[in-house]
């Protein structure tokens, strides 16, 4: 799927799960919650040893979910990642090489900023997608605010990442520089180990409800 495709659905979501995993034979459970609570998304990270197994199952047997790459901090985490079948690559800093790399294999990926260099030094790269994080302890919606403001006019649109919830997350979609949020909430480690998937499912809902509410009062 092509970068832009990629994110128009991002974007039409308004939400992406961010999710660790521990057991790749928890992924098509929790896929299918996913896809039962109206949120064919989720960004796996690799902060646990199954994250690649978990990409290329959920990626293989349940193409409907647009399953993206976390937390890549290396040109050789990248590469798995696109090799596993990730659709997409979020990591949690902007990193020149990992960047280079992702635009030289032709593989979107949204470098994390929290700073006016830190956008400029993405920009320069040539990508315009970018994970604000840690966004809750960095400002909130107040800081991301101040940020965007001078990157409007390039295009430049944020994925307000850390301490995102149900409470807050209309609150950064309602700014036009946010393309869609992360967040943790929705499957946590917790959760998927102890098989919640029903919890999964209305997680999903409750946030898709949020977001549908939002752009109908627009």
């Amino acid at each position: 799927m092509e970068a832009s495709r990629i994110y128009e659905k991002i974007g039409a979501l308004g939400v992406v799960p961010v999710i660790a995993i521990e057991d790749a034979a928890a992924a098509l459970p929790l896929a299918d919650a996913l896809l039962a609570g109206g949120l064919p998304v989720a960004e796996i990270t690799f902060r646990t040893a199954a994250a690649a197994a978990v990409i290329e199952k959920i990626s293989k047997e349940r193409p409907e979910v647009l399953t993206g790459a976390g937390t890549v901090l290396s040109a050789g985490n990248l590469r798995q990642a696109a090799a596993c079948g990730a659709a997409f690559g979020v990591a949690p800093g902007c990193n020149p090489e990992v960047v280079r790399e992702a635009l030289g294999i032709g593989f979107p990926f949204s470098p994390g900023v929290m700073t006016p260099s830190d956008i400029e030094a993405a920009v320069s790269l040539g990508v315009t997608i970018l994970k604000f994080f840690p966004a809750g302890a960095a400002g909130g919606v107040n800081m991301l605010k101040s940020l965007a403001a001078p990157y409007a006019h390039l295009g430049v649109k944020f994925i307000p990442t850390g301490g995102v919830s149900l409470a807050n997350l209309t609150d950064y979609l309602e700014q036009k520089s946010v393309l869609a949020v992360g967040g943790t909430w929705i499957a946590t480690r917790e959760d998927i180990a102890a098989g919640r998937w029903d919890k999964i499912r209305d997680n999903c809902r409750a946030a898709v409800g949020a977001v549908a509410q939002l752009r109908a009062g627009k």
